[in-house]
């Protein structure tokens, strides 16, 4: 079957999925754990507060230049001021000492791409603003960076891998495996892990990590890529329902993080995230859903072990003007709208993580 044959049918498939309601709330969890929260902390708003942002990038020494939008010359600041309002109840306020207490001796995994960089850099500024004189260590070694608190015991780590399924190199050329997991993954032994892919999955060209991919017996020049990411998020639950232990280690799944590289999403189709400086207004994105999205629910849903969503892509796309720009890693000679400058969105994220462990859910 050519890739054009099997990529009708899968997407048939995907459809299928959807038309009979084969993925769970935003908020839900997989396998045993489908019960709804009692709050969606998915839906709200955007609001000002005088007391955001949680903390001053100045105030965080190891933050990734490219996302220091202020220190990079961003004249605006009204980006830094929103708060994130659920609909029908209140996100709790981040304690981060009452963070580090909780997960006293537990090591936390990130897993994933630049997103994931994002998330875990905000938590580490969040967190040591919380203890500023407590000491800290940041250790980077072979795609794993690990940042401890060591009068807490606690480390949170990120280990680098952007498509979470199989990559190697077969006779000079890059093989994407979609069904397997078999390279070494240090994911195994974490009492939390926090996973995320997404954007990677849509790069062609120079960028693309890959030069074919393979399906089970079968390998393809192209495919479609949503097609390809759900075989490999299922690939990936898979793995997780095999190798995880849930009574030892919690997993998470980030969400997908917009970009807001067309501004057809909300309706300026000339524009892109460069010059924004206000959030969309109101609880709906324009734009609608990311089918991205809908995948990651319905593999979620399959799942044997519970995994938790912490669900931001709704409040995220509200947030076309959270990215750096020009005021990121490329200067003015780019345009960075998938990124999130710090403080800034990431936190929000943060804030569901610290919610969702402090409910225990």
């Amino acid at each position: 079957m050519g890739a054009n044959a099997i990529g009708i049918a899968l997407l048939t498939l995907l459809c299928l999925g959807q038309a009979h309601g084969d993925h769970h709330s935003p908020n839900g969890v997989g396998g045993a754990m489908k019960e709804k929260k009692k709050c969606d902390y998915s839906q709200g708003r955007w609001v000002y507060s005088s007391s955001y942002p949680l903390y001053k990038s100045s105030d965080c020494p190891f933050l990734e230049p490219e996302f220091d939008c202020q220190k990079n010359g961003r004249p605006d600041k009204l980006y830094l001021k929103l708060r994130w309002q659920p609909t029908s109840c209140n996100l709790p306020s981040f304690n981060g000492i009452d963070f580090l207490r909780r997960n006293r001796g537990k090591r936390i995994m990130f897993v994933g791409d630049s997103l994931s960089l994002n998330q875990w850099q905000s938590l580490t500024c969040m967190l040591h603003t919380a203890v500023p004189k407590a000491a800290y260590s940041l250790r980077t070694w072979q795609g794993l960076s690990t940042f401890k608190f060591p009068a807490y015991n606690v480390s949170l780590m990120l280990w680098r891998d952007a498509l979470l399924v199989d990559l190697v190199k077969k006779n000079g050329t890059r093989v994407l495996k979609l069904d397997s997991i078999n390279s070494v993954k240090p994911w195994k032994g974490m009492d939390i892990l926090i996973f995320n892919s997404w954007h990677w999955w849509l790069h062609s060209g120079r960028q693309q990590p890959w030069d074919v991919i393979q399906y089970r017996r079968n390998t393809y020049k192209d495919m479609n890529r949503l097609i390809a990411y759900k075989l490999a998020m299922t690939t990936w639950g898979r793995w997780i329902d095999s190798n995880i232990d849930s009574s030892k280690t919690q997993v998470f799944f980030q969400g997908i993080s917009p970009d807001h590289s067309s501004g057809s999403d909300w309706n300026e189709p000339k524009a892109t995230c460069r010059g924004q400086t206000r959030a969309v207004q109101g609880t709906k994105y324009p734009g609608g859903s990311n089918p991205a999205q809908v995948v990651v629910e319905q593999v979620l849903s399959q799942m044997s072990k519970p995994v938790y969503l912490l669900d931001v892509t709704s409040l995220s796309q509200l947030r076309k003007d959270g990215h750096p720009s020009i005021y990121g890693y490329g200067g003015k000679r780019g345009n960075d709208c998938s990124h999130w400058c710090l403080p800034g969105v990431p936190d929000t994220w943060n804030q569901l993580l610290y919610a969702s462990l402090i409910h225990k859910i």
